[in-house]
């Protein structure tokens, strides 16, 4: 058999491969990977609050957070004497609510195993996730807003997103919105550009409270009744 095929096939670049297995080793370790998902409200956090997160000594989480840094997942800002450690990006938070989800293919009955708090409403970086979520995705999908994929924002969405104070960036270089998969739900929530514009605005509003440290958010008593007057949703 001819080996033509093989011979002008592109080959994976080296480098890339060392870039991607280093990433994964970055990802690999149990404490790491914590520390990861509680960055995942999308805030920034100083290394004892992480380590206090993981359960582990001060000098130890540091050494989990320079590994981290190195492989890209996280960036660190310095405010005055203290230092803070966020992830790098949205498209880092997309690849681990990829993986969360990824992680749950096969376990019988997730909602069961999921705490209902955390499925009910929670951050996913810088845009709303769970079962809420879901509910606002679907809506638009069905009212119009989004096109089929999720992946493109109507005249009509930009209209009713401006309806809900959800100022769009015309400038941003991210994408104006996509479908991103609930790992709880196993279905789409809304997240790019549009999704953190939303969020901004659902808090804003007063429908929401996010708390500090936590993925959750509250769903204030004007958030309940809103949520239902405007996407149908009862919470």
């Amino acid at each position: 058999m001819s080996s033509y095929g093989l011979q002008n096939t592109p080959q994976p670049s080296p480098l890339l491969e060392e870039r991607l297995a280093g990433l994964a080793s970055a990802m690999a370790d149990p404490s790491r990977a914590t520390m990861l998902c509680a960055l995942m409200d999308g805030r920034a956090w100083t290394a004892t609050e992480l380590s206090a997160v993981v359960e582990i000594a001060a000098s130890t989480a540091s050494a989990h957070l320079a590994k981290l840094l190195a492989s890209g997942l996280l960036v660190c800002v310095s405010q005055g004497r203290h230092r803070y450690y966020r992830l790098a990006g949205s498209d880092v938070a997309a690849l681990l609510e990829t993986m969360m989800g990824v992680s749950m293919r096969g376990v019988p009955t997730p909602a069961s195993r999921t705490p209902l708090a955390l499925r009910h409403a929670r951050t996913c970086y810088d845009h709303l996730a769970g079962e809420l979520a879901v509910g606002v995705f679907a809506f638009m999908q069905r009212e119009g807003w989004i096109g089929e994929e999720g992946s493109t924002i109507t005249d009509v969405g930009k209209r009713g997103l401006a309806s809900l104070g959800a100022v769009l960036d015309p400038h941003t270089r991210r994408k104006p919105c996509s479908a991103c998969l609930d790992w709880s739900e196993r279905r789409f929530h809304l997240g790019g550009d549009a999704g953190a514009a939303l969020l901004i605005a659902f808090e804003k509003q007063g429908w929401l409270q996010r708390n500090p440290g936590y993925r959750e958010v509250t769903i204030t008593p004007e958030g309940k009744a809103a949520f239902y007057r405007v996407f149908g949703i009862g919470t």
